[in-house]
């Protein structure tokens, strides 16, 4: 029985002795800070620019801030971010009038800050021997609400074209882009017909185009140029002839009405964390760079330079009041920030 009793003592004493040993551990552990989480949803369109920079910021903070970038489109990522679920909203066209006041509403302010210019590209499969040059005219017969049903072939668009079906392919309607081509096409947003293969993600949208030669959609151009072996862009003619998709036709501004402003919307509760500041003043700093990587037009440096002093200064609100940027330049947008 005693050698028993010396055995259960020992036992306690090792444990105590453990116990005491892991203290410093536990302490550590107890005091340890989790990871500061940034949330950022909206258009895909914008999520490869936005994932490049959060890559890149979370590298040199060394895991002390997490960032997660989702895709809803810009419409479904307004619907979260004036309810005030996410910090930071990717929008690949400006805040509209009605998400204006849901966020009114809710209280919830926001800094606009345009990151990039898109061109939207529109494609077929390098199948497709017959479309290189679609005028805005042509687009519309495909696109409007009068076409459901009965614009179904190549050759009601021309006549010398083929006798085939037409599929069509195109962004959803919770999708910046499809309000975007809707208005720049049809002439007014979310006005298209429905019998189309929607989708919010791009990259299903060129698997479906490039594997058919009688299909015909509308894609950013960052999501084209990785994949110009197996789709072709057809040029888009607004009167002077037809224009491709490309850097400097975006820049030049000749590229009409396809090429668009893309933003950043940020909560203004959200900006008063340090770690939002940080990702913020990381982002505009490092865009023009990274911005190129993806295959997006970076704005020039003096865009980034005004957004980055408009955030530092406090100056929220959109500077487009519910109106389209269909049409806008590069310089255009410059000079309207310079004009805030």
């Amino acid at each position: 029985m005693e050698e028993r009793v010396k055995s259960v003592a020992v036992s306690y004493l090792a444990v105590f002795a453990l116990l005491i040993g892991a203290a410093p551990l536990l302490r550590d552990f107890a005091g340890a800070q989790p990871a500061s989480l940034v949330k950022i949803d909206g258009s895909s369109t914008v999520f490869p620019i936005t994932e490049a920079v959060s890559e890149e910021f979370q590298k040199q903070n060394r895991g002390s801030v997490r960032v997660t970038v989702g895709i809803s489109g810009t419409g479904g990522g307004f619907k979260k971010f004036c309810r005030g679920e996410t910090d930071i909203q990717d929008a690949s066209r400006p805040i509209a009038a009605a998400e204006m006041e849901v966020c009114k509403q809710q209280g919830i302010q926001y800094y606009e800050l345009p990151v990039a210019f898109d061109a939207m590209a529109l494609v077929v499969s390098r199948q497709n021997a017959w479309a290189d040059s679609l005028s805005v005219a042509e687009l519309k017969t495909m696109w409007e609400p009068q076409a459901q049903g009965k614009i179904t072939r190549w050759n009601q668009i021309r006549t010398t074209w083929p006798d085939a079906p037409l599929k069509l392919f195109g962004a959803g309607s919770d999708s910046g882009t499809f309000d975007y081509f809707t208005e720049a096409i049809v002439g007014k947003a979310k006005a298209s017909r429905g019998d189309y293969t929607a989708s919010e993600d791009d990259n299903t949208l060129v698997q479906g185009i490039a594997n058919d030669k009688h299909a015909l959609g509308y894609i950013p151009f960052a999501y084209y140029e990785p994949n110009s072996q197996r789709l072709k862009a057809v040029a888009v003619d607004a009167g002077r002839g037809g224009v491709l998709p490309s850097r400097q036709t975006v820049e030049s501004g000749t590229y009409r009405p396809l090429a668009r402003p893309i933003f950043i919307y940020v909560s203004k509760q959200a900006a008063e964390r340090p770690e939002v500041r940080r990702l913020v003043d990381f982002y505009l700093t490092h865009a023009a760079e990274l911005v190129a990587q993806v295959k997006y037009v970076p704005l020039p440096k003096e865009a980034y330079r005004i957004a980055l002093e408009h955030f530092h200064h406090g100056k929220l609100g959109t500077s487009f009041q519910g109106a389209s940027a269909v049409g806008l330049t590069i310089g255009e947008l410059l000079a309207r920030s310079k004009a805030e």
